[in-house]
């Protein structure tokens, strides 16, 4: 399964990614001049938030339409995997990531890049999707495939660490953790609801599936977490948990 991505439909049913990221840029702290690395910048709203501190922000992200939104935007970004940053050893600041990590499947590759490619002192400051991450979404959308025998389709779609496990895998690539959080976020969704977010962040899956499949799973898997995320007034809420770090070099 590889996930796809539509700048629109992200704008639509994932602006919330970016409106709560104000935290994870706080840590962050960039400073005019600057160097900095945003790692997978999607349509390049956080990284235009960054530049406006006068850092000089460089964007990279895996979907060519996303690298078009942010380049659309002004930034300099450029289509490439974590695991294969096209950029000279120690040129970076620091690395910055947000909503993009839970997405890499080579997670020691992507480690390595970011570890080469920041200065002596340089940070990498991030968050995730951390252990605990949209369990309940989850669990339906794999109940509900499974009924229709297509099962494993959710499997390592994403990788939702618990601090003391990223904290082992960052220290093996030899950074220095100075701080980590795991932060419960009960996140409210779009307008569209479960079945916005299901079409926007299970794209992949859905693509994997057979066509004439494809809607009843959105409302299967819908009706199925209606009790547990949807209030009485149809406002739905995301069970989602980050992960924040800044390790240094």
């Amino acid at each position: 399964m590889t996930q796809t991505w539509d700048p629109r439909a992200y704008g639509q049913n994932g602006a919330f990614v970016h409106g709560l990221a104000g935290g994870v840029l706080e840590w962050l702290a960039a400073e005019p001049g600057e160097r900095i690395l945003d790692l997978g910048c999607g349509d390049g709203q956080l990284s235009q938030r960054i530049a406006a501190t006068g850092a000089d922000v460089t964007g990279v992200d895996a979907s060519p339409q996303m690298v078009a939104a942010a380049q659309s935007r002004g930034i300099a970004a450029q289509e490439a995997k974590a695991e294969a940053l096209p950029f000279a050893d120690g040129i970076f600041d620091a690395v910055f990531s947000n909503a993009a990590l839970h997405w890499v499947r080579g997670q020691d590759a992507m480690l390595a890049q970011v570890r080469r490619v920041l200065r002596p002192g340089g940070r990498f400051v991030a968050e995730m999707g951390g252990h605990g991450n949209i369990a309940a979404i989850r669990v339906a959308l794999m109940a509900v495939l499974e009924r229709h025998g297509c099962g494993g389709q959710e499997d390592g779609v994403n990788y939702y660490p618990t601090p003391e496990a990223y904290t082992r895998r960052l220290e093996r690539h030899g950074f220095h953790v100075e701080q980590m959080a795991l932060i419960p976020r009960p996140t409210p969704l779009a307008e569209s609801g479960m079945s916005g977010w299901l079409r926007t962040f299970r794209r992949g899956v859905l693509d994997g599936l057979p066509v004439e499949l494809r809607e009843t799973v959105v409302e299967e898997t819908t009706t199925l977490l209606a009790p547990a995320l949807c209030d009485e007034d149809g406002n739905w809420t995301g069970d989602y948990v980050r992960l924040r770090f800044m390790a240094t070099v």
